[in-house]
Order: C-alpha cells, then sequence, then structure tokens
C-alpha cells in the first residue's frame, strides 16, 4: 500500500486537480439544464462530464506509467499513459457526437429556456474554475519543458511548447482550452437567447462546443498515436543531451545519438568516441561518469552508452 501512495503522489497533479474540478462543474450544470432545459448548459454539462472521466482515467494512467521497469517489462511502463489518454479520446469522441445530435435537434426545433440567472451564475463559475485548471496546467507546461517563462509569458511559451509536455498535462490543456471557450460560447448564447429574437443560438453553441470536442479529440488522439509508437525526442532535448555528453573533456566527438520520448521520460542510446590513448579501464571508468552524469537529469529514464575510439571525422555538430 505504501508503494502504490508513492506512485499516486508521482501521477500527474494537473490531471488530478481537472478530473476534480470538472466533475463539480459536471453536477452543477446538470443540475442547471435539468432546470432551465437549456441545450447549451446540456452541452456543456457533456463536455464537463467527458472531462471529468478522460482525466480521471488520465491520472490513474499516469500513475501506472511510474511503476519501476519489470523482467517482462524492462523499458518501464511510460506508453501506458498514452494508452489511457487513447482511452479518454474514445470518451471525448462519444460526448462529442450526443452534443453534435442535440445541437441540430435544437436547430430544428427551438427550446425555450428558463431561470436565465441560473444558467448565468454557473457558467461564471465554470470559467473561472477551468480558466483556473488551465492556468495551472499552462504552468505545468513551462515546468516541464524547462522554459522558464513568468508572468503574461506563460501562454505563449505554453502554446509554444504544449507538444513536449507529459501526455496528461496535454490532455488537460488541450481539453481546458476547449472547456473554457464552449463555457464562453454557452454564456453568450443564453445572453443572446435571453435578450434578443434569436432563438437559433442555443443550438449553434451547441454544435460549436461539439466540434471543439471533436477537434481535441482528433489532436489528442494523434499526439498519442504518435506516442505509442516511439517518436524521437525534439531537437532541443537531443541537443541538451549532446551538450551534456560533451562536457567531458575525453570525449572528441559523438558517434550516434538517439533519444526516444516515452511518456515524459527519454531513453538515450549513444556511441561515444573518445581522444585516443586510453586503456580498456580507463574508458570504462569514462563511461560510467557520463551515463552517471545523464541519468542525473529527471527526464532521463535509461541510458546505453557504447565506446569507441575517435576515427578523426566530426560527427556531431555542436550547437
Amino acid at each position: 500500500m505504501g508503494n502504490f501512495w508513492t506512485l499516486v503522489k508521482k501521477g500527474n497533479t494537473s490531471s488530478a486537480t481537472a478530473a476534480i474540478g470538472n466533475t463539480g462543474l459536471a453536477i452543477i450544470k446538470a443540475i442547471g439544464a435539468s432546470i432551465s432545459g437549456s441545450g447549451t448548459m446540456f452541452a456543456s454539462a457533456m463536455h464537463s462530464v467527458a472531462d471529468a472521466v478522460n482525466q480521471g482515467f488520465v491520472f490513474f494512467g499516469s500513475v501506472l506509467a511510474e511503476r519501476q521497469p519489470t523482467k517482462r517489462f524492462p523499458t518501464g511502463f511510460g506508453r501506458v499513459v498514452n494508452l489511457f489518454c487513447m482511452i479518454a479520446v474514445i470518451v471525448v469522441t462519444i460526448m462529442a457526437y450526443e452534443t453534435f445530435h442535440k445541437g441540430l435537434k435544437l436547430i430544428k426545433h427551438p427550446e425555450e429556456a428558463s431561470s436565465f440567472w441560473l444558467n448565468f451564475i454557473i457558467l461564471l463559475v465554470a470559467i473561472i474554475i477551468d480558466g483556473s485548471i488551465l492556468i495551472k496546467a499552462m504552468k505545468e507546461i513551462v515546468k516541464e519543458t524547462r522554459s522558464g517563462a513568468t508572468g503574461l509569458g506563460i501562454l505563449p511559451s505554453a502554446i509554444r511548447n504544449a507538444g513536449r509536455a507529459a501526455p496528461p498535462t496535454r490532455l488537460v490543456f488541450y481539453e481546458d482550452v476547449v472547456a473554457t471557450l464552449g463555457a464562453l460560447f454557452a454564456l453568450v448564447a443564453i445572453i443572446l437567447a435571453e435578450y434578443s429574437s434569436f432563438k437559433l443560438m442555443d443550438g449553434i453553441a451547441t454544435i460549436l462546443i461539439a466540434c471543439l470536442m471533436i477537434g481535441v479529440a482528433f489532436k489528442v488522439g494523434y499526439d498519442n498515436m504518435v506516442g505509442l509508437i516511439g517518436v524521437a525526442a525534439p531537437k532541443d532535448v537531443e541537443e541538451r543531451i549532446g551538450a551534456i555528453i560533451l562536457e567531458n573533456p575525453d570525449v572528441a566527438d559523438i558517434g550516434k545519438l538517439r533519444i526516444v520520448q516515452e511518456g515524459r521520460s527519454y531513453h538515450v542510446e549513444a556511441y561515444v568516441e573518445l581522444h585516443k590513448g586510453f586503456s580498456l579501464a580507463e574508458a570504462t571508468e569514462i563511461n560510467h561518469r557520463i551515463r552517471a552524469k545523464l541519468l542525473g537529469d529527471p527526464d532521463i529514464a535509461d541510458v546505453t552508452l557504447g565506446i569507441m575510439d575517435d576515427n578523426g571525422v566530426i560527427s556531431w555538430k555542436r550547437p
């Protein structure tokens, strides 16, 4: 049990926070939709249900991904989180279909919604909560990608580096961008429905929310499909790891460097060329030092390092 709680503490905090927040939002939105009959509120409630289920799944996946490698699974469980994200994509797609279907029905047969102020307050609370979760996810992206952004710089940095963040953080970021926009669309829709004669806005906003959900499903699905196959590390990560190796004064060049991203960890395979003149024992000691230095990076899960003599040809271009 102690090991289980240790793994839970290492789980993705963004997805855990988002799951709790969206569960509460789903409940109050569902109550608002049942009282008022608002299609837009229904769509927003469906979105919150999907988000809560997804992020609960993803948090559980991120906990399992922290398990140590075993004899049967020697490279660890990093890709488990990608699998759970794919399950989340299926949930989002089903919810998006139901929401789209509801939107079409509302356009064909507009319904009169009531309890304007109840819906208004619920959606305002939703925007505040979803916005807070989104800010937390952006900060998590900045932390995971080591961009060092602060203040207002967090927003552009998060958008730019979202693809490099851990799969759970990426999912929370994309889903809460849609959730915040969806709540804004819903708020505009109920205001127009209350204070104008344009009664189709309820259905239009519902369909817009469904389209946003479909967009997230495709984006997250593609990212995690790539993650399951195994994807090369970003260029800046490759350069950072190459620089760590070349810091050693005994290293002349890097003959080969291959880095595979798995979950939020990297698996490094490298052949390092040493200056001529080292004995086998000295070369082995250098190998151990470089490997220990690489494994000191919290993002690197394992290192396979080969040593060879300098061939006189520069293979690795220093940045």
